[in-house]
């Protein structure tokens, strides 16, 4: 798992400038790409150095089967991915990292307990992980990321229920093929799902950052290289395509982030009132349990057309912390049309909040 969200940050890194291009949905911020590369790295770097012996174990009433040494209690996938998935939800950039952050924090709810990674496991945490991030969303819409997740979630539990709940290495390889094959598939049809992508002729940006995820998961786990063929095709993202934010509009208005402790009945009350002073509105728990107070903590998302009534909104509702307020409209330097595949590590190009 630290395998994985490693080699997601160097891939998320060496394409994000073409994620970038393509990115118009919901808006042509042209920052989808550097959104997915901050956030992952977040995760990434939570992990650096960390023994895996010292992550505590997160209680689970499902039986923990052993599979010799390591011992599970010290060895636990879902400890390791929640605090990766805390991580990346307190710092998570724009649309598409706020709801990879959701993707990393739900996911790691099933595999609680664990040490090792299994068909069955892998088939229940990308179906909790693609829920959650479809109910984070006031408006989810189909054709986005959260279609690339639906997708890689029913191929994988397509794949256990076939093999009977098998845990065997070589079903957990064929769900992960069958997860990645089936996220190529639900990219490519993002194109005609939404009519900006159709007139545009291009690919959902976010749904191609999650494919190149996926793929980094199928890679750590089977210790096999990376499918850069999954790409080839896929409209707008050729290396000589140029952005596609040159001619278009600008997209007023501001996007508006933070963290904060609400009471359900708040959460519910704050939901309603961003839906209705904006949309893009993203609002998940950061972390699962409630303080002293029966409160919990809540990662806050939107896009709204002036910042000051948001910002007021949030306040009188609680004390936010990470609060950010960045432009929509994408910058009026031309951005540069260069390959998506730069040197690992090398800072990516985009519009960072």
């Amino acid at each position: 798992m630290k395998r994985w969200l490693s080699k997601a940050e160097t891939t998320l890194g060496n394409h994000s400038d073409r994620l970038n291009a393509i990115n118009i949905f919901p808006v042509a911020d042209g920052d989808t790409g550097t959104n997915l590369y901050l956030t992952v790295r977040a995760a990434a770097q939570s992990l650096q150095g960390l023994d895996t012996a010292a992550i505590p174990q997160i209680t689970t009433d499902a039986p923990v089967r052993s599979f010799g040494p390591p011992d599970p209690a010290q060895n636990d996938v879902g400890a390791l991915l929640a605090r990766a998935g805390l991580a990346a939800m307190e710092t998570a950039r724009g649309n598409s990292g706020t709801l990879f952050a959701v993707f990393l924090c739900a996911a790691a709810e099933p595999l609680a307990g664990h040490p090792r990674l299994s068909a069955p496991l892998l088939a229940a945490a990308l179906n909790r992980a693609q829920l959650r991030a479809w109910s984070a969303l006031s408006d989810p819409v189909p054709g986005t990321m959260l279609s690339v997740m639906e997708a890689a979630a029913r191929a994988a539990a397509a794949v256990d229920s076939a093999h009977d709940g098998d845990d065997s290495n070589h079903t957990l390889g064929l769900a992960l093929d069958a997860a990645v094959e089936a996220a190529v598939a639900a990219v490519v049809r993002t194109e005609d799902q939404l009519e900006a992508l159709h007139a545009a002729h291009v690919v959902d940006a976010g749904g191609v950052g999650m494919l190149l995820i996926l793929d980094c998961l199928r890679s750590a786990v089977l210790g096999e290289e990376l499918q850069d063929q999954l790409l080839d095709g896929l409209h707008g993202y050729d290396v000589q395509d140029p952005h596609i934010h040159a001619g278009m509009p600008r997209d007023e208005g501001v996007e508006v982030m933070c963290t904060i402790t609400l009471s359900p009945l708040d959460a519910a009350m704050m939901r309603q009132r961003l839906d209705e002073m904006g949309d893009s509105v993203i609002m998940s728990q950061v972390g699962g349990a409630a303080d002293t107070s029966g409160a919990y903590r809540w990662r806050v998302h939107v896009h709204v057309p002036h910042a000051e009534p948001a910002v007021a909104l949030i306040r009188s509702l609680g004390e936010p912390s990470d609060i950010s307020v960045s432009e929509l409209a994408v910058p009026d330097a031309e951005p540069r049309a260069v390959s998506g595949r730069e040197p690992a590590g090398q800072v990516p190009d985009g519009h960072e909040r």
